[in-house]
């Protein structure tokens, strides 16, 4: 049997780049650029995202961006911002949720701004993201989630090369207060990498 992972002990890279992003961790004052990003896709983001049921106080988000900084030094999860890496737009936000160390499973979540949807960013940001958990966390497993109604969220499972695993059915209530099916996608050590 190996040794327990002691995860504030891994020296971890805190940011990812490829040829158009920069994927890094959040940081104090990244509260505002989210905010912005939330309030101008709120309409896109409301049916699957919690903080997105209403319009944030700066305030809120940045409180958010702080514990999200202070959650990714801890390893319990591992929230990343998404830049232009050129302009150093920001695009989104993504990361690594659901963390068990122990058998090394990730759940790889995401959002887009609504200006930057719809050109790859997205897809982009998911295959680096799973690239850093497999040879940075040595990850055996990551998933991605998302209701069965997402089309777009599961578009960009799969083309990032992500396995249907299962559907969930009737599993989860959606913000619009109806039973909602869930996609569970999945690349597993072994099999897809």
């Amino acid at each position: 049997m190996s040794e327990p992972v002691i995860p504030i002990l891994l020296d971890i890279p805190e940011s990812i780049e490829t040829e158009r992003l920069l994927i890094r961790a959040a940081r104090w004052g990244d509260g505002a650029e989210m905010n912005a990003a939330i309030i101008e896709s709120l309409k896109e983001l409301k049916p699957w995202m919690i903080f997105a049921q209403k319009a944030q106080k700066p305030e809120e988000t940045e409180i958010y961006a702080r514990e999200a900084r202070i959650n990714y030094l801890k390893r319990s999860n591992m929230h990343m911002n998404i830049y232009n890496r050129i302009d150093g737009t920001f695009i989104g936000c993504s990361g690594l949720h659901h963390i068990d160390w122990d058998i090394r499973s990730f759940e790889l979540g995401y959002w887009i701004k609504t200006a930057c949807s719809g050109k790859g960013y997205m897809t982009e940001a998911v295959h680096a993201i799973t690239n850093f958990a497999i040879q940075e966390l040595e990850a055996n497993r990551i998933e991605i989630r998302c209701s069965g109604l997402n089309a777009k969220s599961a578009a960009v499972a799969e083309r990032a090369g992500y396995k249907l695993d299962g559907i969930l059915r009737l599993n989860t209530r959606g913000f619009d207060g109806e039973l909602h099916d869930s996609k569970v996608y999945a690349k597993v050590r072994g099999a897809e990498y």
